[in-house]
């Protein structure tokens, strides 16, 4: 029996014993509970980051908070528009934040390591030559209805309850020009659905970044690194936003522009690249150049679900498109294309394809 499936049985016993579900408060993450007791997912080849030696130390993380409110009415003396404590600093550009610290990033890396263990998650990828490291798949367990047969029942057979959702972090630490260290967090999901109209199999499914776990995180790892919970809240709800990405045509190429410098764009483009269906295999930042692979999210890509791969095995992907991103700028503007592994311009529908995905995660 699938996850929905047991989630179906369990709406008939709440309808017989009227009991209320409580909602799930906006920022409340429990990956605690989940870590160890959950199947790993298995996941499209365009969801698995390449660990190999290379210059690649991109970075990638962004946040929108949404409890600040409730810290700033806890304490109205935060200043609202305070972006630095101490050593930690926020930057922002449109929906995308990332923590400045004046630490060498050889001193974070092993208390940030302990702050994802610590909130509950293993650790799949920890390779401090690249700045890189990254979850294994988990369930947020608080979003759970907590009603009062999951209080009891719940107890016993908590593996009776799912949500059908796994989450996966990827952090990147990596060297400023003053010595100190960019950190970005970014998020990427999943979800499982059904896969017939009998609703008998599900498969998994992409889904969107989740800008508030992003934004939740990056809080908590400030206070890790010695913010308290309330100025954390006002350093991450702080910050100045950026213009819009435009699409545009040059010499019959889709680009999308952005009203910003190399080092800027650079950055966002990085964590755009993160936080789609995009696996960076090395960049050359004097170029401009991510080198990226990339399969179009569609249905062919998803993954069966835990127990039917116990009986079917997976459907087969589109095989993954290797690419070139380039990032130039231009004054005050930069522009990002898309090009053939060689350098070459990609065909038009490869590139608007890709560029319109960027653009989106771009705004």
């Amino acid at each position: 029996m699938n996850p929905i499936s047991r989630l179906a049985l369990l709406g008939l016993s709440l309808t017989l014993g009227a009991c209320s579900i409580t909602a799930l408060e906006g920022d409340k993450v429990d990956y605690k509970s989940a870590a160890g007791k959950t199947p790993s997912l298995e996941v499209p080849p365009d969801m698995t980051q390449l660990s190999r030696e290379s210059r690649y130390v991109v970075p990638g993380g962004a946040v929108t908070a949404s409890g600040y409110q409730i810290g700033q009415a806890s304490n109205p003396t935060i200043p609202t528009a305070t972006t630095s404590l101490g050593d930690v600093r926020v930057e922002r550009a449109g929906n995308q934040r990332w923590l400045v610290i004046s630490r060498p990033a050889d001193k974070l890396w092993e208390p940030v390591k302990d702050f994802w263990q610590e909130n509950g998650f293993l650790l799949v990828m920890d390779q401090a030559n690249l700045g890189i490291m990254e979850t294994d798949w988990a369930e947020n367990r608080a979003k759970i209805p907590q009603d009062i047969i999951r209080s009891t029942i719940g107890k016993v057979f908590d593996s009776l309850y799912s949500t059908g959702e796994r989450d996966k972090f990827r952090t990147r630490l990596e060297r400023n020009a003053s010595g100190g260290t960019d950190i970005f967090i970014s998020h990427r999901g999943m979800i499982e659905v059904y896969s017939s109209t009998a609703k008998d199999q599900t498969v998994w499914q992409p889904r969107a970044a989740d800008p508030e776990l992003e934004a939740e995180f990056l809080r908590r790892l400030m206070v890790k690194l010695g913010v308290s919970q309330e100025q954390s809240k006002a350093l991450v709800a702080a910050g100045a936003t950026s213009k819009s990405a435009q699409i545009e045509t040059i010499n019959g190429q889709p680009v999308v522009r952005l009203e910003e410098g190399f080092d800027r764009a650079w950055r966002r483009v990085g964590l755009a690249l993160d936080r789609t269906n995009f696996t960076v295999e090395d960049r050359d930042r004097s170029k401009g150049i991510y080198f990226v692979r990339y399969v179009a999210p569609n249905a062919d890509t998803a993954e069966p679900g835990f127990l039917g791969k116990l009986f079917g095995g997976s459907k087969p992907g589109n095989a993954p498109q290797k690419f070139r991103v380039s990032v130039v700028s231009v004054d005050s503007a930069s522009t990002v294309s898309v090009q053939n592994a060689d350098g070459s311009a990609a065909v038009p529908a490869d590139a608007q394809r890709i560029v319109k995905v960027l653009a989106e995660d771009l705004k």
